[in-house]
C-alpha cells in the first residue's frame, strides 16, 4: 500500500477497544500518517451469556479483527494483547507492542479486599483472577461476570455484586480510575500475560504498515510480554487459563515471575527466573533471550505439576 493512502485500523467497537484504536490512530497521525477506523463485531462481543470458555475462549475477541486485515478490509489490527492467542496467525505479524500500562488488577468496591465480609460476592470473568482471589480469600463467593467495563460497573452498582475485579489499565483509560478501591499489585496478584499492553498486527507482507508501526514498538515492553506469552504458550493454557506472568526489566536483567493456580485457590505454583539483557545487545538476541526465559519458567512450573491444573481448568465451564 502506498504511504499516501490512509492506514485502516480494525478494532472492536467497545469503548475500551475504541480508546485503544484511537490512541494508535493519534500516534500514527502525529507521525504524519492518515488513518481510518474500521469497527468489527467479534464473537466475544456478540455472545454475552456464560463464560468466555463456553464460547471458545481463545481468540473470541480477536479472530474477526484479524480476518478483516487478512481479507484486505483493513491494514492494522489493534488488540488488548492479553486477548491475542500466543500462536502466530499465518499471514500476520505482531508489528508493535507500545509502552505498557502498569499491569495491575483493581478491586472496585466500597471496601478493601481484607474488609470484604465472608461470603461477599465478587465478580470476575477471568479464571486467573478467580484462582488467585480464592487463594487470598477462600471465604469469598467468586462469580462469573461478562460485558464491557461500563456493563460490569453497572452490575456492581445495581447490587448484583459486592465487588468486581478489573484491569486497572482499562479503568484508567476510560476515566474510571476513581472507582478503584484497591490495587492488587504483583507479587500479591500476578497479571495475565500481556495485560496492560496493546498488540498491533499487520499483514506480514505489508512493508508500508510495518514501517509505520515499528515506530510505536517499545523494546522493554516487547521483552516483558514476549517472555510472558512464551510462558503461557509452553503451558498450552490459552488466554482463559489460570496462568499469570509478570515480566519486566530490572536494571540489566529481564525478570519473569509465573504462577499457575487451581480454580479453588488451594494449589498455587510459583516460579521466577531472570536473564541478562544488557544495553547494546542486539535486539533479536534480546527477544530470543526473552523467549527462552518464558520456556524455562514454564518448565519450572510443569515440574511442579502445572499441566494437571491447566487441564482441569480447561474442562471447567463455570468461570
Amino acid at each position: 500500500m502506498s504511504s499516501d493512502r490512509p492506514l485502516r485500523i480494525a478494532t472492536r467497537a467497545s469503548r475500551l477497544a475504541r480508546w485503544q484504536a484511537d490512541w494508535v490512530a493519534a500516534e500514527l497521525t502525529a507521525r504524519g500518517r492518515r488513518v481510518e477506523i474500521v469497527e468489527i463485531s467479534t464473537q466475544g462481543d456478540r455472545e454475552q451469556r456464560g463464560p468466555v470458555t463456553a464460547i471458545g475462549g481463545t481468540g473470541v475477541f480477536t479472530k474477526e479483527v484479524q480476518s478483516a486485515v487478512l481479507a484486505g478490509e483493513a491494514d492494522v489490527a489493534v488488540h488488548s494483547l492479553k486477548d491475542l492467542p500466543t500462536g502466530q496467525t499465518a499471514g500476520l505479524l505482531l508489528a508493535a507492542t507500545p509502552r505498557r500500562e502498569e499491569p495491575v488488577d483493581a478491586l472496585v468496591a466500597t471496601a478493601t479486599l481484607a474488609e470484604l465480609p465472608a461470603g461477599a460476592r465478587v465478580g470476575t470473568g477471568s479464571q486467573r483472577r478467580r484462582a488467585q482471589l480464592k487463594a487470598l480469600r477462600p471465604d469469598l463467593l467468586v462469580a462469573g461476570i461478562r460485558g464491557n467495563v461500563d456493563t460490569r460497573l453497572a452490575k456492581l452498582d445495581a447490587g448484583e455484586f459486592d465487588a468486581i475485579l478489573l484491569a486497572a489499565a482499562g479503568l484508567r483509560r476510560l476515566g474510571w480510575g476513581e472507582r478503584i478501591r484497591e490495587l492488587l499489585a504483583p507479587p500479591r496478584m500476578l497479571p495475565a500475560p500481556g495485560q496492560g499492553s496493546l498488540g498491533i498486527e499487520c499483514r506480514a507482507d505489508d512493508v508500508d504498515a510495518q514501517a509505520a508501526l515499528v515506530e510505536l514498538d517499545d523494546l522493554p515492553t516487547r521483552l516483558g510480554v514476549t517472555a510472558e506469552r512464551n510462558f503461557l504458550a509452553a503451558l498450552h493454557g490459552g488466554c482463559s487459563a489460570p496462568v499469570a506472568a509478570w515480566g519486566r526489566i530490572e536494571g540489566e536483567e529481564l525478570r519473569l515471575d509465573g504462577l499457575v493456580a487451581s480454580l479453588d485457590g488451594m494449589t498455587v505454583l510459583r516460579a521466577s527466573r531472570s536473564v541478562g539483557v544488557a544495553p547494546g545487545t542486539h535486539r533479536r538476541a534480546q527477544i530470543e533471550a526473552a523467549e527462552s526465559l518464558g520456556d524455562d519458567l514454564a518448565a519450572a512450573v510443569l515440574a511442579q505439576g502445572a499441566a494437571a491444573i491447566v487441564d482441569a481448568a480447561r474442562s471447567d465451564t463455570t468461570g
